[in-house]
């Protein structure tokens, strides 16, 4: 058979199938804008199917089609998804018109299910917050910017350090797991001051799921998880910005910022950088010489870059180091052991990852593998005169410096499988390690923890019909503790070694194309160690304040249980949303902290974390958002609460040998309103004037105040605050590719702020409520091709 003969013959035998095979494609092509300008690098694509193409940089897309009925699928970051069923019978021009997605219910999130889901398809809520609100509240650091979202606060719990935490659905901070980039290297240490020291210049937004349905991040998340998402590099960019404000219009807050992106012309790598210079000076709200708002100078350093070494693989890579230092009391000139009392930190922090992601041709399977690193140096002062001026008070001074060093490891690898009806299943395994020394020799107290887990994760996410989603999951863990612990004469330890399996079950079900139904259950616990308040120390009387385990310290579980409503409409271009959630988190065993009014050899107060007979929080979290233009925006939230020990909680503990003093018991959390809110609302005035108006609402609640040298507590109802920021924005191009943009405002406009400060250097510096800062003008520039 000859040459020809044969080609012949294939072309006969092959020929109608590849005609048939082109017969049955079409080819479309079109543009994706919005408001007549382009969507660059948008995605369309097939529902239901593996066909799907990205829009180049400006707009324009082309797309191979089966010659029948399909509901194509375009989706953008900050626009709402569109869908549009065609029939194809010849090649068709498809253009489409994108709105934006004001209220942020299209975004992409991770914290839901540990994959990228739509906000609106998670099984469970994840409330996200983006740049623009950071911008709007004039947020410089991370502990500013979480307050507007229904079910948190963020409080600062120390007059002399600015210890911050953030309480999610009534629960204290050592019950809600920070991480960074998915990844818990949040450590209890870095739990302390750690809120403070995250740039908001370096994230790129902030996903916050309430109560225990994040289990597969960790069963200890037992309010929720706040994951802290860096920023990636995207395009070619660069920015500065620098800020000036003035708390009470006297004390100086100085913050510059520098940002800067460089992305392959084949999106194939790319890198990112940043530098933040933060300097706040001491603020003295009563003028009694003792600063209510501590000096801060805050230098961080970082980067975050990617490589894709073909289209199914990423390696992702990201370092960010911190030095961060601190200081409150009295006398901020000198040196600490010269002063009747100092809480004086110096931080240096670094964190740092690495990750791998793999996919197949049709992005079926995908498995990913990371590990991540964070540690802490720190030099501490804890300790003064104490308003004495003795050969004794001076022995006692010169004793209270401090030395603490911390390390957390996370590494594991997850693997993921989408099958053919639209079911994934994702399992994974994750090691941690944290180890904290934390030493004091002049006060012969150190804390000496070393917390292993190992963890195994699975969760099925269950589509039978396009209206109901359920996620099953459950995560197994064995954890083990080693911890000294000691003071004084006091000396404890703990060896824990147990395996705790958390279930999880949460549902998604479409009553209508606009209404909602979530629900939810999960398990978590909590091994006996030091947490985030057990490392702070704090001043009273002019003594220092000590938290130490207790003996037989048990195991902390918790149930939670939520259920929500979420209603949301488009009318033409009217956007709202409106979320009516209602949670439920049984504690048994919970830990407290119980001031023994026991005083140690040095003078020093000591406080037991101890198991609790019992608790639950319970109450409803509301949302309200609407936009009726894309200049206009308003969104509003409140929680409505109880916090409450199932038997009457001892917080002060009578030794029997103070007149006058007896047991201080009370049936609530303390430091937990039963009523709080938020609101957020943007005005864009016309393409260059900006105009946003945002706050806060904290409502009464009961703060302990140490009255006594022995730690004897009176219980204070506090007034409510409002605390409000208005801020102006003017936007100019002086040249093409060249932003400027000034701005300037007030927070807490009213001047909403604590007016019973303890006072002197026998203060209990923990007394302290409210906004962290009084009325503070602020001015602002910003300029680049951001």
């Amino acid at each position: 058979m000859t040459y020809t003969t044969m080609k012949y013959l294939l072309y006969l035998l092959f020929f109608p199938s590849i005609a048939l095979a082109q017969d049955s494609q079409a080819r479309i092509s079109g543009t994706i804008t919005s408001n007549g300008n382009p969507v660059p690098f948008a995605s369309i694509f097939i529902k239901g199917g593996e066909t799907g193409t990205d829009a180049d940089m400006n707009g324009n897309y082309e797309l191979s089609i089966p010659k029948k009925e399909v509901k194509l699928v375009v989706q953008a970051q900050g626009y709402r998804t569109q869908e549009k069923v065609i029939g194809v019978s010849a090649i068709k021009t498809v253009n489409f018109n994108l709105v934006e997605d004001a209220l942020g219910l299209d975004q992409v999130v991770v914290s839901a299910t540990r994959n990228r889901i739509s906000k609106k398809e998670a099984p469970v809520i994840v409330n996200v917050l983006s740049p623009k609100l950071f911008e709007a509240t004039q947020s410089i650091s991370l502990a500013d910017g979480l307050n507007y979202q229904s079910g948190v606060r963020v409080e600062t719990n120390c007059q002399n350090c600015g210890f911050t935490q953030v309480r999610l659905n009534g629960l204290g901070g050592e019950y809600t797991q920070i991480l960074v980039n998915s990844r818990p290297v949040f450590s209890a240490l870095n739990g302390v001051y750690g809120l403070e020291q995250i740039p908001i210049s370096t994230i790129e937004r902030v996903e916050v799921v309430r109560s225990g349905g994040s289990a597969l991040f960790g069963s200890n998340a037992i309010a929720g998880t706040v994951n802290v998402i860096t920023k990636e590099p995207i395009n070619d960019s660069w920015e500065v910005s620098s800020n000036l404000a003035l708390i009470d219009g006297k004390t100086a807050d100085r913050n510059i910022n520098l940002n800067a992106s460089v992305v392959s012309e084949d999106l194939t790598s790319g890198v990112t950088v940043y530098g933040i210079f933060r300097d706040r000076d001491a603020y003295d709200a009563n003028e009694d010489g003792f600063s209510e708002i501590t000096k801060l100078t805050n230098n961080s350093l970082g980067a975050k870059a990617f490589l894709r070494p073909n289209n199914n693989s990423r390696i992702g890579l990201d370092f960010t180091g911190i030095r961060e230092y601190r200081r409150g009391g009295d006398r901020i000139d000198l040196a600490p052991q010269f002063t009747d009392i100092t809480e004086e930190l110096d931080h240096n922090t670094i964190f740092t990852g690495l990750d791998y992601e793999l996919w197949d041709d049709k992005r079926k399977n995908s498995g990913s593998a990371y590990i991540s690193v964070q540690h802490t140096n720190r030099d501490s002062y804890y300790g003064g005169l104490g308003g004495g001026r003795s050969r004794a008070d001076s022995i006692a001074a010169n004793n209270a410096f401090g030395k603490t060093t911390d390390l957390a490891v996370v590494s594991g690898a997850k693997y993921s499988h989408t099958f053919s009806n639209n079911d994934v299943l994702t399992t994974g395994l994750e090691y941690q390690l944290n180890e904290t020394k934390d030493e004091i020799t002049g006060y012969n107290r150190i804390v000496d923890q070393q917390v292993k887990s190992i963890g195994f994760y699975g969760q099925y996410e269950w589509k039978p019909i396009e209206d109901f989603t359920a996620l099953i999951g459950a995560r197994l863990d064995h954890v083990t503790v080693d911890g000294l612990y000691g003071i004084q004469n006091i000396q404890r330890s703990a060896e824990i070694n147990e395996t705790v399996l958390s279930p999880r079950l949460t549902i998604l079900y479409s009553l209508s194309e606009n209404l909602q139904f979530r629900g939810g259950y999960a398990r978590g616990f909590r091994a006996p160690q030091a947490f985030n308040e057990d490392l702070h120390i704090s001043s009273v009387g002019g003594e220092q304040r000590f938290v130490i385990l207790s003996e037989n310290l048990e195991s902390e579980f918790s149930n939670a249980y939520t259920a929500s409503l979420n209603f949301d409409k488009v009318y033409h271009k009217l956007q709202t949303n409106f979320l009516l959630e209602g949670f439920y988190t049984n504690l048994k065993n919970p830990f407290t902290i119980v001031s023994t009014g026991t005083s140690l050899p040095n003078g020093s107060i000591l406080e037991e974390s101890r198991n609790g007979s019992g608790a639950y929080v319970a109450g409803t979290n509301l949302e309200f958002t609407i936009s009726p233009s894309e200049s206009l925006f308003f969104q509003a939230g409140a929680t409505i609460q109880r916090s409450i020990f199932r038997e009457d909680q001892i917080l002060f503990e009578a030794d029997g040998n103070s007149p006058g003093e007896e047991d201080v018991i009370l049936d609530e959390f303390i430091r937990s309103p039963n009523v709080y809110g938020f609101l957020n609302s943007n005005w864009s005035i016309n393409e260059n004037f900006n105009l946003d108006l945002t706050g806060s609402y904290t409502g009464s609640m009961i703060a302990p105040r140490v009255i006594s040298e022995t730690g004897f507590i009176k219980l204070v109802d506090t007034e409510d605050f409002l605390d409000m920021t208005a801020k102006i924005t003017y936007h100019f191009d002086p040249i093409e590719n060249f932003h400027v943009e000034l701005s300037g405002g007030v927070q807490n406009l009213f001047d909403s702020y604590q007016n019973d400060f303890d006072r002197g250097p026998l203060r209990d510096s923990d007394y302290i409520y409210g906004p962290n800062r009084p009325r503070t003008m602020f001015i602002g520039l910003k300029f680049g091709d951001f």
